[in-house]
Parts: C-alpha cells; sequence; structure tokens
C-alpha cells in the first residue's frame, strides 16, 4: 500500500487511538504523517513539459542534451536539473549499449518471450507500460494495459506516485473484464518486476515475459500509443485538474480503442478485431 493511501487511513480526530498509535498500525512514521513533499515550481512544471514532448521526438536525449536543447529554447538550465527532473518524470534515454530499465535489485526479472513468435489474435499477448502525463500545475503517471494484437486498451489508471498500486489495479480489472492471455509482457520497471505483480499473473496462469534491457522496441505498440495520447489530447488541452484529466483521458481513449480506423488492422477499430475474434470463438 502506497505512503499517501496509509496517510488517508488515519483519522486525526479519532476518538480512541492517537495518532502516533495509528501510525504504528498503518507502518509509518509520526514525522512520515505531518510532512508532505513540496511541489515543483511553475518553471519547473514548464521545464517537464517541454522535456516530455521533446523526449517523444528524440528518447535518446540524456540529461546533457536535453539541457543543450532547453538552453537553444532559451532557458538557462543546467545538467543537474535536467537529470532530476527527468528522474522525478520516470524518462530513461536509449542509449546505444544496453542500459535504459534499472530492475529493482530483489526483484526476478523474467526472460523475454516474443523473441519470432508470430502474434496474430486476441488475448495471445498483452502488454503493459508506464508514461508521465503533465497538466498545467502537476503532473500525474499513467499505466496502461494493452492487447498487442489489436492494440485495444483493455485498461488504464493515473496516480501521482509510481508505486506498484495502481498497475495493480490496471492489471486485475484487465483479468476481470477480458479473462487473461497466454503470454504478458512489460519491460523491467520495479511496478512490473514485484513480486505482487508477477505473482497476480503466474496465479493466473499467464506467462511473464520483460523485456531486455536497451529494448524499447520490444513495447512499441504501447510505446505510439503514449504518442497518439500526448498529441491529441494532452499537449492540446493543458488539464488543470486530475480530475479534468481523468475525464479526458476516458474520452480518447474511448475513441482510440472504439472509432480510430488502424491501418494495421486493415482498417478497422481495435474494438472491432478484438470484438470479431469473440464472436468467432463463441460460434465454434
Amino acid at each position: 500500500m502506497s505512503l499517501e493511501r496509509r496517510r488517508q487511513m488515519i483519522e486525526p480526530e479519532h476518538p480512541r487511538l492517537s495518532i502516533v498509535r495509528q501510525c504504528e498500525l498503518v507502518s509509518i512514521s509520526r514525522s512520515g504523517f505531518y510532512c508532505y513533499p513540496a511541489g515543483e515550481s511553475p518553471l519547473n512544471l514548464e521545464l517537464m513539459r517541454l522535456i516530455d514532448a521533446q523526449f517523444l521526438e528524440t528518447p535518446w536525449y540524456g540529461s546533457r542534451q536535453m539541457a543543450r536543447h532547453l538552453r537553444r529554447e532559451g532557458y538557462t538550465v543546467g545538467r543537474k536539473r535536467m537529470r532530476r527532473l527527468m528522474a522525478r518524470m520516470g524518462l530513461v534515454p536509449i542509449y546505444q549499449r544496453p542500459r535504459t530499465t534499472v530492475p529493482h535489485p530483489e526483484h526476478r526479472v523474467f526472460p523475454y518471450l516474443l523473441r519470432e513468435l508470430v502474434i496474430d489474435r486476441p488475448n495471445q499477448v498483452w502488454c503493459a507500460d508506464l508514461t508521465y502525463i503533465p497538466m498545467r500545475r502537476g503532473f500525474l503517471y499513467l499505466v496502461a494495459v494493452m492487447d498487442w494484437a489489436t492494440h485495444k486498451v483493455l485498461s488504464w489508471r493515473v496516480s501521482n506516485t509510481m508505486d506498484v498500486e495502481f498497475c495493480l489495479d490496471a492489471l486485475e480489472e484487465a483479468l476481470a473484464h477480458h479473462g487473461r492471455p497466454e503470454i504478458f509482457n512489460t519491460d523491467q520497471g520495479s511496478q512490473f518486476t514485484s513480486p505482487r505483480f508477477t505473482g497476480v499473473l503466474q496465479r493466473a496462469g499467464v506467462r511473464v515475459s520483460m523485456d531486455g534491457r536497451g529494448r524499447w522496441m520490444d513495447n512499441v505498440f504501447i510505446e505510439r500509443l503514449w504518442r497518439s495520447l500526448k498529441y491529441e489530447c494532452v499537449y492540446l488541452h493543458a488539464f488543470e485538474t486530475g480530475s479534468e484529466m481523468r475525464a479526458g483521458l476516458t474520452k480518447w481513449i474511448g475513441y482510440y480503442n472504439a472509432g480510430r480506423p488502424h491501418s494495421a488492422l486493415a482498417g478497422q477499430t481495435p474494438d472491432e478485431v478484438y470484438k470479431a475474434d469473440a464472436m468467432t470463438r463463441l460460434a465454434a
């Protein structure tokens, strides 16, 4: 359970339990209840929006190159500031050497199972990924679960932290509403290598696959989803609040699934291809 959710469980006016005792029960320190991290300045939020837009164009930019780019745009920034903001956003550049996602040292990393595999039917392979979503006065993180063959977004969640909780919520919703895939593929981010996340998949009888480090193209379809979502929705609206963002994402993802034809799907929408296969299997 995230720190924020544990904070919310504490009742300062509880008639019998002191705040100290409640903190002990939910396993946080008293200072952890009272201390909230300071938000980013308006300038840093603007820089983060610019970094995010540029990173979609040049995902190999590290902190040094990103600082140079923003200086050319008229901002007085240094490499240390870029490194901190990019880390806050969860952005890791793609280098020629195999060094992109750093796994949690205590988490198991599963082998990549999709090499030379023909993926041609729904629920054969699902994938999941995280991205940073900028707002006018802050930012959130978005996770989505996608069916690889049809490109249908099966579930999604937003969060203000990068913990495993909202990733688990998205996974469990996808499994509850769409059955289970044969293989589930992710990168080696700590949320996806968490025993809690992989345990849900293994208990459901799903084979777990993870991209090799430096292999961002292994999850290329969901990377394309992020690009389309940001250029067609997020950057156009500059959402003020989390509720506005959720409403905007709900509308756009609904359009993406049901109203947007894909050339890779012979001009059909993800929903049409996904549902057509379900009808075929029922008829058989």
